[in-house]
C-alpha cells in the first residue's frame, strides 16, 4: 500500500511538472516588437527595468499611466504608443508580467506606483487580457485609480463598473478578430456612464501592440502606425477632457 501511494505521489508531481514545462515553454513563444516599432522608437527612449518598460516625458506632468499587454506580448511592442503619450507629459510605464500573462500578475500597478511616489494621478489600462487584468486592479483599488484604458478588451463579469462613476476609455477595431466589436458590445453593460467608446475603423487586433501578425486576427485595412497614432490621439484628447472636469 505504501509503494502505491508513493508511486501515485510520484506520478502526480511528475505531471505537475510537465504541465508547467509545457506552458512555460508556451509563455516565451512570445510576440515580439517588428522592426516599424524600432525605427518608429529607438531603444534608448524606453527604460526597461524593475519589471516594467519606462516612457518618460521631458517634463512630468504628474500623471503616470500602466500599461498591461495581451498574454505573450512583449512590453516593448507598446513603445510607439507609449511614445506619443509621453510627448504630452505622461509617464507611461508598460508591465512586463509573470509568464507574459497579465491576469497572473494582476497586482503589477502597485509596484509601478512604488516606483514613482510622486506621481499625482494614475490610470491603468490594457491590452487584450491584460485590459481584462486592468479592469480586475482598478475595480478592487477604485480610491487609486482615476480611470481605465481598454485596447481592444472589456472587462470580466467579476468587474462590472455599471453603478460606478469610473472614467473609462473603450478603443476597439473595426476587424479585430479576437476582441470582436460584438464582444465589445456585449459587454457594454459592465462599463460605467462615464465611458468613451471609439471605433477604430480599418484596424484589427494586433495592432493596439506593434508585434506583427496574430492568430485568430483580421486583416487590417490601415497600417499599424496609423492605428497607433489614433490610439494616442483619441487617448490625448480623453485625458485632457478629464483634466478639464
Amino acid at each position: 500500500m505504501k509503494k502505491i501511494l508513493k508511486y501515485g505521489f510520484i506520478s502526480v508531481i511528475a505531471v505537475v511538472l510537465i504541465a508547467f514545462g509545457g506552458f512555460y515553454i508556451w509563455s516565451e513563444q512570445t510576440y515580439k516588437p517588428t522592426e516599424q516599432l524600432h525605427a518608429l522608437v529607438n531603444e534608448k527612449e524606453w527604460k526597461a527595468q524593475d519589471g516594467f518598460v519606462t516612457v518618460e516625458p521631458d517634463k512630468s506632468n504628474g500623471t503616470g499611466i500602466i500599461l498591461y499587454p495581451g498574454a505573450k506580448v512583449e512590453p516593448e511592442a507598446y513603445a510607439y504608443y507609449a511614445k506619443q503619450l509621453a510627448a504630452e507629459g505622461y509617464t507611461v510605464m508598460v508591465a512586463d508580467v509573470a509568464f507574459h500573462f497579465a491576469l497572473l500578475d494582476m497586482n503589477k500597478a502597485a509596484d509601478a506606483k512604488k516606483l514613482f511616489p510622486q506621481m499625482k494621478h494614475w490610470y491603468i489600462g490594457g491590452h487584450s487580457l491584460g485590459g481584462v487584468a486592468a479592469a480586475s486592479y482598478a475595480y478592487k483599488h477604485q480610491d487609486e485609480v482615476e480611470g481605465i484604458i481598454f485596447l481592444g478588451s472589456y472587462p470580466s463579469n467579476s468587474s462590472d463598473f455599471a453603478e460606478t462613476d469610473m472614467p473609462i476609455l473603450s478603443l476597439y477595431a473595426e476587424y479585430d478578430g479576437l476582441s470582436t466589436v460584438e464582444k465589445i458590445k456585449g459587454t457594454k453593460h459592465l462599463l460605467s456612464k462615464e465611458t468613451t467608446m471609439h471605433e477604430i475603423k480599418g484596424g484589427n487586433h494586433a495592432q493596439f501592440g506593434m508585434y506583427g501578425k496574430q492568430k485568430g486576427d483580421k486583416e487590417a485595412k490601415i497600417s499599424a502606425s496609423e492605428q497607433q497614432r489614433e490610439m494616442a490621439m483619441t487617448t490625448k484628447k480623453w485625458l485632457d477632457e478629464l483634466e478639464k472636469k
